[in-house]
């Protein structure tokens, strides 16, 4: 291995129900699934059910309301965590989803509106130093389901630079690996690949020896997404976010996060935010 927005979520939601039926001599088990998205917006959710053959809705959004539409748009009291709940008839067998959803902090940032002009309010700002490199800005915001990143770059998305994401999710400089190229972290989270033209591989620290370059690969579907991407006189801009409840740890109150740019043939560092040798990023989302 070589080294390394409104607020919006999208959930996917898998419930399998259990339905028995009985003969004289056996019993067979019909599996049943119900498949939801949720989007948020603030405090307003909508829910729209992507499974077919549905029909006698009822959810309990969690909050002591409830529904009976089939995709209904609700607006939670205020921040915490609530539990959805879908029950419903699916090809005539009764099965029910849910699902945990966190109201806290919103960010103005839209992962899917095709601009990003809703970053600039946004002041959360890795400090660039003498080896940034490629990189002219990086941003960072957060709410309760994700945390977003901007990147401001010199250079074209047909490059196919290799990115590597090095994040401590736990702030806690006892487990992880110790980089000695950003202090103040021990990163249990690689995120490591060709973001703009290809894909990210997802890697954990594994091991107790926090000197040892040991991460193990994992298989996490949906754990980032990469939103609007812009082009302009040899600079490239584009946003991403990352599912706190899909990596192991993101669901706390702060994390650390220092990026690198690579050439697509491994041969030249282009870049890092912050400097070699400095203090990764701490993004406090203690909100």
């Amino acid at each position: 291995m070589k080294s390394i927005k409104t607020y919006m979520c999208m959930f996917s939601l898998l419930a399998i129900s259990l339905v028995i039926s009985s003969c004289k001599k056996d019993k067979n088990e019909i599996l049943t699934d119900l498949l939801y998205d949720v989007s948020v917006e603030g405090n307003q959710v909508t829910f729209t059910v992507i499974t077919g053959g549905v029909s006698n809705y009822s959810w309990d959004f969690g909050d002591g309301e409830s529904s009976t539409e089939p995709n209904p748009v609700h607006t939670y009291p205020g921040k915490g965590k609530y539990v959805p709940t879908l029950s419903a008839t699916v090809n005539g067998k009764q099965t029910e989803a849910s699902t945990v959803l966190r109201i806290s902090k919103s960010t103005p940032v839209k992962i899917n509106d095709n601009s990003l002009a809703d970053w600039a309010s946004i002041t959360n700002s890795i400090p660039l130093g003498t080896f940034k490199g490629v990189f002219n800005e990086v941003k960072l915001d957060y709410d309760g389901n994700y945390v977003y990143v901007y990147i401001d770059m010199t250079g074209r998305k047909a490059n196919g630079d290799i990115f590597d994401f090095y994040i401590d999710g736990d702030n806690n400089a006892a487990t992880g690996l110790l980089t000695g190229t950003f202090t103040k972290g021990a990163y249990d989270i690689l995120l490591e690949g060709q973001l703009l033209t290809g894909s990210m591989d997802i890697f954990y620290h594994t091991g107790s020896d926090q000197d040892a370059f040991n991460f193990a690969p994992q298989s996490i579907s949906e754990a980032y997404q990469v939103g609007t991407v812009t082009e302009a006189n040899n600079s490239v801009k584009f946003e991403m976010r990352i599912a706190r409840g899909k990596l192991k740890g993101l669901t706390g109150t702060g994390l650390r996060i220092a990026i690198q740019a690579i050439k697509n043939d491994w041969s030249v560092m282009l870049g890092s935010a912050p400097d070699d040798g400095t203090a990764s990023y701490f993004l406090d989302m203690n909100e």
